[in-house]
């Protein structure tokens, strides 16, 4: 039987890839990490920021940090080494020059990476951004590896991290997504505590602590000395860790560790994940988040998936 007009219509309909989780609707799944996409304007000369899912912005801190000193990057086989020590120019200066820019964008998740040395820091950053229009999330980071105090701390000891998101729930205004350690033990058990103290979602992994040495210099390649390993090298693991995580809990995750294809971002989706970061590809090709969206699209369609939320936590064991 020929397909009438209405047929062929419906033949060619584009896959719905849009999700929504914490109150928040995102067009796609694909969102740009923390520290990998600036505070995202920089970006808009080269990336169309309103096709992305959302953005992640540098990690933001009461006040500016001036972050470690070079070298601070350093390029591994499979990845690479980054030891940045959270630079940025702090929650106040963030509101007053780049949010209003970002303000002027239509359909622009924005997320809020927030970073504190204690968990007073944590409060005030976010007492700070709450006065802001335009802030769609905060994601709380209890995981850099790279700070001598602060993070990874918070991330990898279960009461203090359970203390640090139930304060900084109360605090904030908005919904509030953690984003997990995976230099733990158990990242079943963290996640479980950052439910349990009243996260909105979990976001995992952050990078693994790591090191380069310079055999002929007998130096670190790294001026902090360990760094943390993100990009291809870490996907296995990290994918692990997410089906882990979200086999664990109710609440939402997010998913990263070396996401480079659309591919890779249906795989850690039908591990558990409601949407993906992509982060060190950015590095290489500033335009790989724009492309993984158009991927996800041709993915979908080609698989005949309708809807990319029929994937979350579909994998076959």
């Amino acid at each position: 039987m020929a397909k009438t007009p209405q047929d062929t219509t419906a033949t060619h309909r584009k896959p719905d890839l849009s999700v929504s989780f914490a109150g928040i609707t995102f067009k796609n799944p694909v969102i740009a990490a923390a520290g990998t996409f600036g505070y995202g304007i920089e970006f808009e000369d080269i990336v169309t920021l309103e096709k992305l899912g959302g953005f992640v912005t540098k990690g933001l801190s009461r006040e500016p940090m001036v972050g470690n000193p070079p070298p601070r990057l350093f390029e591994t086989a499979a990845g690479m080494l980054n030891a940045i020590g959270l630079q940025n120019i702090g929650a106040r200066a963030f509101i007053e020059e780049k949010l209003p820019k970002l303000a002027a964008k239509k359909n622009v998740v924005v997320i809020a990476n927030v970073f504190g040395y204690s968990r007073e820091d944590y409060q005030e950053t976010i007492r700070i951004l709450n006065e802001a229009e335009g802030i769609a999330a905060y994601e709380l980071n209890v995981s850099c590896p790279n700070t001598s105090h602060g993070g990874m701390v918070f991330g990898t000891d279960r009461a203090l991290l359970e203390e640090l998101v139930a304060s900084c729930k109360a605090a904030a205004l908005r919904p509030l997504i953690v984003k997990l350690s995976p230099n733990v033990t158990s990242i079943a058990a963290m996640a479980k505590s950052a439910e349990n103290a009243g996260a909105d979602a979990i976001s995992l992994v952050n990078t693994f602590v790591g090191m380069a040495i310079d055999a002929k210099t007998r130096k670190p390649r790294i001026s902090n000395v360990t760094a943390g390993l993100s990009g291809p090298a870490i996907k296995p693991i990290a994918l692990r860790m997410v089906y882990e995580a979200a086999h664990t809990v109710e609440i939402p995750v997010i998913g990263m560790g070396g996401i480079t294809t659309a591919e890779d971002a249906v795989e850690f989706m039908l591990a558990g994940a409601a949407a993906v970061q992509v982060g060190t590809a950015n590095f290489w090709d500033p335009c790989a988040t724009e492309k993984i969206v158009d991927g996800l699209q041709r993915w979908c369609f080609e698989n005949r998936v309708k809807r990319i939320t029929d994937l979350i936590g579909t994998l076959e064991v």
